[in-house]
């Protein structure tokens, strides 16, 4: 596992903030006042979402509320990151991150202010474009709470830094704004802090995991090498397709019989490609596979292993030439851990802002977040949690006998209720931050 700073924490709440009587009810009134304005500045994210690499006008449009609300800006950082800088009196320096990039998919949700944005794939082919992960609502929690904060100076100090970073889908954005010097640039912060929308929690709701909390994520391309030949005359060749088939049975074992059993890990394929008609044996299969891991001792089991089995059965089947076995190290997303002291401060905050009913503790993930990049470069604590999303009504039916299965995040349905989630969101992503700055773990 790895390491961790353990700290010593203080029991906070409102009253610790201060952001308590009065200064609470400011608050509440701050995003009363001001949740009209988000919920359009959200629905704009929406109508208009732009992919990995090409976030220019949602950095643009960040850029130009946090400059509005007093931040020193920087844009262009790896791409088209964003900095922001409200420098506070003297204090830590905490971090808040908000994802920027769409997905190719076209939406169907519906809703009136849905994306018809198109992109056109490499193959020529026309795609949708949408927020199908909720990163327009990451957006505008971190535009609201940089406005909130910048109006609520009074109650904490210290340096907040916000980053609104691209390119998180395809697992390059954080790496490319490290590349990039923002910490060398910009300072060093003492605390990293993140929110995901959920799929699986009401709107109003928080779920938080402590330790592991999402994976590394590898990418693994295979391509066997046979012989080929005619289908009829199967001696006369090394058929690929059957040495490949062999490969994806034998990949399973290596999860079953050499990862630690407590130790999670996943192998998937995901994509096998051979042959061209249905009497050819041809001379290769493609390979496509997907691995999960949490630990960096584990994601070595697993990768050593799929090479080790990939080339020794290939050698079986008689293949005459070993296979090519590549992980994309380019796309390579490390495991995000969410400090334990860290996760158990912010349950405490949580509770105490929501209610016991309106936070939970959720499981690891398999999926995959670069955020976890920020906190394991810098060696500070980090934390991520999962803001819910879902409209009340529709996830209640869900529960009913034959109702009917929520959208999950990357679905073309998926649709999140704005104002609660956006209300939570600005709410618990402010209160745990000001709590940082009056409370720096000891």
């Amino acid at each position: 596992m790895r390491g961790a700073t353990m700290v010593c924490l203080t029991v906070v709440g409102w009253a610790a903030l201060p952001v308590h009587g009065e200064s609470r009810a400011d608050v509440d009134r701050w995003i009363g006042a001001s949740l009209a304005d988000l919920v359009r500045f959200y629905k704009d994210l929406h109508t208009h979402p732009e992919l990995s690499l090409e976030e220019k006008a949602s950095s643009a449009k960040i850029a130009k509320r946090l400059r509005a609300a007093g931040f020193d800006v920087t844009e262009g950082v790896g791409g088209y990151g964003v900095v922001g800088l409200l420098k506070n009196g003297d204090g830590p320096m905490v971090m808040i991150r908000g994802d920027m990039d769409a997905l190719p998919i076209t939406e169907e949700t519906g809703l009136p202010y849905a994306s018809s944005v198109t992109s056109t794939r490499k193959d020529g082919s026309t795609v949708g474009v949408m927020h199908a992960c909720g990163h327009d609502v990451h957006q505008t929690c971190l535009v609201g709470t940089a406005e909130l904060m910048a109006g609520s100076r009074d109650a904490w100090q210290g340096t907040l830094m916000i980053i609104a970073q691209p390119a998180e889908e395809i697992g390059r954005g954080a790496k490319m704004m490290i590349d990039d010097g923002v910490f060398e640039r910009f300072g060093r912060p003492d605390f990293c802090l993140a929110l995901h929308v959920s799929a699986n929690l009401p709107a109003g709701m928080i779920g938080y995991t402590s330790g592991w909390a999402l994976a590394n994520v590898d990418s693994v391309d295979i391509t066997v090498y046979g012989r080929g030949g005619h289908g009829s005359r199967p001696h006369e060749a090394v058929d690929p397709v059957s040495t490949a088939a062999q490969v994806v049975v034998a990949l399973q074992t290596i999860v079953s019989r050499r990862l630690d059993p407590i130790d999670p890990g996943v192998i998937t394929v995901g994509s096998v490609h051979a042959g061209s008609k249905h009497n050819i044996i041809p001379n290769e299969a493609h390979l496509q596979i997907t691995v999960r891991s949490y630990t960096d001792e584990a994601r070595k089991t697993l990768l050593d292993g799929i090479r080790e089995v990939t080339v020794h059965t290939c050698r079986a089947m008689g293949c005459e030439r070993d296979p090519d076995v590549t992980v994309l190290e380019s796309d390579f997303t490390p495991a995000t851990y969410n400090d334990p002291a860290l996760a158990a401060h912010a349950g405490r905050v949580f509770t105490e802002l929501l209610g016991p009913k309106n936070v939970t503790t959720v499981k690891a993930q398999m999926g995959g977040e670069d955020f976890g990049r920020f906190p394991k470069h810098l060696k500070v604590p980090g934390f991520i949690y999962w803001l819910g999303a879902v409209k009340q009504s529709t996830y209640d039916a869900s529960l009913a006998p034959g109702g009917a299965p929520l959208p999950s995040i990357h679905s073309s349905k998926f649709a999140p209720d704005p104002e609660p989630t956006i209300t939570t969101g600005v709410r618990s992503l402010s209160t745990l931050a000001i709590s940082l700055f009056n409370n720096p773990l000891e």
